[in-house]
């Protein structure tokens, strides 16, 4: 078995799902994205796994933080291709997509709160391809192109990693040039017309230059049926390229130039019915009184398993990144290296959405395309001496965003979001409002939203032997952040003398007491605001590693972490007098106390592997997404939750008695809560009603016409998105055989994930609690040293689970709306290797 059936993964740390492989890297290249020499024979003993996640090469086993490693080749063979899949190989990494731009990556419960993305604040968990950070989370839902291999590190990365790690990296590392001619071209067909196709080509051009090339393309029809359009949607339509060029123009110096264009433009993305959940609003204005105002109206389906919607708005999710890098290393020296990153990207968003997650023209238009450009500059200097080493580095970040966003109401929204004529009947004769389709119909809110984002910082990170067996690891980074925004939404609707009036919030603006515009100001009102955020600080972390035997290490971690600041680029609550709260503009920074303790250990020869780790996190001032309250409020805004905690335990075993056959199994226990968070937004069920004021008693949840909290204390209660308990485990096993001449293994492997039931909202809610679900794959083959054909099974006893929950239209009619998760597919692919 050799090098393409590597799999490093764990929960706790690092361990080897695949017969050893030895990566020889030096340290001269630890900034690099070179590829290792592979050893391919089977070798008891032979167990390294070399990593760069320190910005020098390790063994992983020596690394003293939590990691997870997986090889591209495993990516290819188990299907997993972006970043949705890979989270099915690591327990405790969690992905959420309602579509490219609002998607949210998880590690330990935290990362990225639940809710529409606001661009005025930052992720927790940083992504990075050859070095080059990469901000937009959108990124993450691309194709992998000519991946080496992914390290996923969990628990803050603030010292090496920078300000976005509070949560972990995903570091990935692509296939370098190579100065010997290499190929590999593969080709998947599978059901739902999945089609996918790879090939990468790399050689020398000069004795100094080599180049490669690197193409990635995969289509399928989509899952969900929307009925409004009689077609499928929720599809794949992705391609990638990528290409570089390596020039060692010494043989201590080297420079890689890099460029990709990336490209998704599925039919995409709606929700199915997922429910009805009674909330605390008039029982006239909850979902089932407000589809009855619709005669001829029927969801066309109440089983989200059906995969069946009604989406009557235009859908779009044209998701487009690309960039350049330049990357240079010098070896000034056997124990000095410089190494400079410069990178420039871009990112265009194109969607089109349908938010009230109905087949009604309520909301015909709420959409926010988006462009952004960032430019990042890296020195790192390293120097190897005698028992220690150290790595000192500067970072600059510059990013321009701006959002074009529109958003329109229809026909149908007058009846839908204005409270209804006595006895819920609108006759010819009928004056309310709600009965009137002009009231609403064409209130259009024009949104300019700009975002300038810098960042500066220094840091350094020093490893010193105190003895053979006892290494400390002291780091530090010093950040400063400045960002500037504006938002500026103009909101205007038709009076009732037929006029076009901006729709403003201030008291004595023009037709600021027409019946129609104080309607439409109750939905959305023009709202202007310059939030600004600027502030310097400190992260620091110690490292200590204490090698028991050749085997086994343990380990103890503290990191003190904070998340920048940040600015409200949705809009904001507004006062008494319609003014925006300008105190809601900015966020505080998160602050974050990180403690991990863990062991790793290989035993009977090496053929054995285990790995465990305990770890507590505390946030103060933990940034989380809210809701005002108000019923037509569709974007929440960013505020400060006291205090978060997440804490658990991690675990994962490899087995490899022989080339023949190897095990794994991973384990993850995460107990995420919110410490103290009096303040939170409510759950649908305590909401929507009367707000209670002074001695008032909150009525019963989900009672239609009680009484209603203005906020909910959740403290105690869990984080979104994440699961008690996690787990993934597999196997793999070959018989040597010949076919058609050719020599090589016949194999069959299994692979499967597993967690527990998960809270799909901010606050949680018995409307959002996703069932816990087990997936189990299967592939079986023949593999030799050039070709790998495979027949292939994902999902296999076709589970039925769900993606994502969320309250649909407000929050408080009711209307839970459905992700539903991908159905059993299957397939074959043909890879050739030259």
């Amino acid at each position: 078995m050799n090098i393409r059936n590597l799999l490093c993964t764990g929960t706790a740390l690092t361990s080897c799902f695949a017969p050893a492989a030895v990566f020889a890297q030096s340290l001269a290249d630890a900034g690099a994205n070179s590829s290792p020499v592979v050893d391919d024979t089977y070798s008891r003993g032979a167990g390294d796994i070399v990593v760069t996640a320190r910005r020098r090469a390790e063994n992983v086993q020596d690394v003293p933080i939590a990691i997870s490693v997986v090889s591209g080749a495993t990516l290819d063979e188990q299907g997993a291709y972006n970043i949705s899949r890979l989270a099915q190989l690591a327990p405790t990494l969690q992905f959420y997509s309602q579509n490219p731009r609002n998607t949210f990556i998880n590690i330990r419960g935290i990362g990225a709160p639940f809710g529409l993305t606001n661009d005025g604040f930052e992720q927790g968990v940083g992504i990075y391809i050859d070095d080059v950070y990469y901000n937009r989370i959108a990124s993450a839902t691309l194709d992998f192109v000519d991946v080496e291999r992914i390290e996923v590190l969990r628990g803050p990365q603030g010292t090496l990693y920078g300000k976005n790690t509070t949560a972990g990296a995903i570091n990935i590392t692509t296939r370098a040039p190579s100065f010997d001619f290499e190929g590999k071209a593969e080709v998947s067909l599978g059901n739902l017309n999945f089609k996918q196709g790879k090939a990468s080509v790399s050689g020398p051009l000069t004795d100094k230059i080599a180049a490669r090339i690197s193409v990635t393309g995969t289509s399928r029809r989509g899952t969900l049926y929307d009925t409004a359009k009689s077609a499928w949607i929720q599809s794949q339509d992705n391609i990638g390229v990528r290409g570089s060029l390596l020039w060692k123009a010494t043989p201590n110096f080297n420079l890689t130039v890099s460029g990709d264009y990336n490209l998704q433009d599925p039919s995409c993305c709606a929700f199915a019915y997922g429910g009805y959940g009674p909330t605390q609003r008039a029982a006239n204005r909850q979902y089932p009184a407000l589809i009855s105002y619709f005669p001829g109206y029927q969801v066309p389906s109440t089983n989200p398993y059906e995969r069946v919607t009604d989406a009557d708005a235009a859908l779009a999710a044209r998701n487009e990144h690309g960039g350049l890098s330049a990357r240079a290393i010098w070896e000034i020296s056997d124990a000095n290296t410089l190494t400079s990153i410069t990178a420039w990207r871009y990112w265009d968003w194109g969607p089109a959405n349908d938010r009230d997650y109905t087949g009604l023209p309520i909301y015909t238009k709420v959409n926010n395309p988006t462009k952004q450009s960032q430019y990042t500059q890296e020195f790192r200097f390293s120097h190897q001496g005698a028992g220690y080493d150290v790595v000192l580095g500067l970072f600059g970040f510059h990013q321009k965003i701006h959002t074009s966003g529109v958003q329109e109401t229809g026909t149908a929204a007058s009846r839908w979001l204005l409270a209804p004529p006595a006895g819920g009947v609108c006759t010819p004769t009928s004056t309310a409002l709600a009965c009137n389709p002009a009231v609403l119909n064409n209130v259009v809110a024009i949104n300019d939203i700009r975002l300038n984002n810098t960042s500066l910082a220094a840091f350094a990170k020093l490893n010193v032997e105190v003895t053979d067996r006892f290494t400390v690891s002291p780091g530090v980074r010093v950040n400063y952040d400045k960002k500037m925004g504006l938002y500026d939404s103009v909101v205007t609707g038709t009076a009732s003398n037929g006029t076009r009036q901006i729709v403003s919030a201030v008291p004595g603006s023009p037709s600021f007491n027409d019946p129609w515009t104080a309607a439409q100001r109750g939905i959305q009102a023009s709202q202007f605001f310059e939030p600004n955020f600027s502030a310097w600080n400190l992260s620091y972390d110690l490292n200590l590693r204490y090698a028991v035997t050749n085997d086994v290490n343990v380990y103890a971690t503290y990191a003190k972490s904070f998340k920048t600041g940040g600015i409200n680029l949705n809009g904001v609550p507004a006062d008494a007098n319609g003014a925006p709260i300008l105190a809601a503009g900015t966020i505080k920074p998160e602050k974050v106390d990180h403690f991990e303790l863990g062991f790793k250990s290989q035993f009977w020869d090496r053929r054995a592997t285990l790995n465990v780790s305990g770890f507590w996190t505390e946030i103060k001032d933990f940034q989380a997404n809210v809701t005002n309250g108000q019923f037509g409020t569709i974007r929440g805004y960013l505020a400060n939750a006291e205090k978060i905690r997440t804490r658990g335990l991690e675990a994962d075993f490899t087995i490899r008695p022989s080339e023949r056959f190897i095990a794994h199994a991973s384990g993850a226990y995460t107990d995420a809560k919110y410490t103290r968070f009096v303040d939170a937004p409510c759950p649908p069920e305590l909401s929507g009603g009367t707000t209670a004021t002074g001695s008032q008693v909150v009525g019963p949840a989900g009672v239609a016409g009680s009484l209603s909290p203005a906020n909910c204390d959740i403290s105690g209660q869990v984080l979104p998105g994440i699961s008690k308990w996690a787990a993934s485990w597999g196997a793999e096993g070959n018989v040597p055989s010949t076919l058609f001449g050719e020599e090589g293994h016949f194999y069959f492997g299994y692979d499967a994930s597993y967690r527990s039931r998960w809270s799909s909202n901010p606050s949680p809610s018995i409307y959002t609690w996703v069932n816990g679900y087990s997936i189990q794959n299967f592939r079986a083959g023949f593999r030799t040293g050039r070709v790998d054909t495979f027949a292939w099974v994902r999902n296999a006893f076709d589970k039925d689970y769900i993606d994502l929950l969320l309250a649909g239209t407000g929050g408080n009619t009711g209307l839970i709306a459905a992700q539903v998760g991908d159905p059993r597919t299957w397939g074959g692919t043909i890879r050739l290797t030259f």
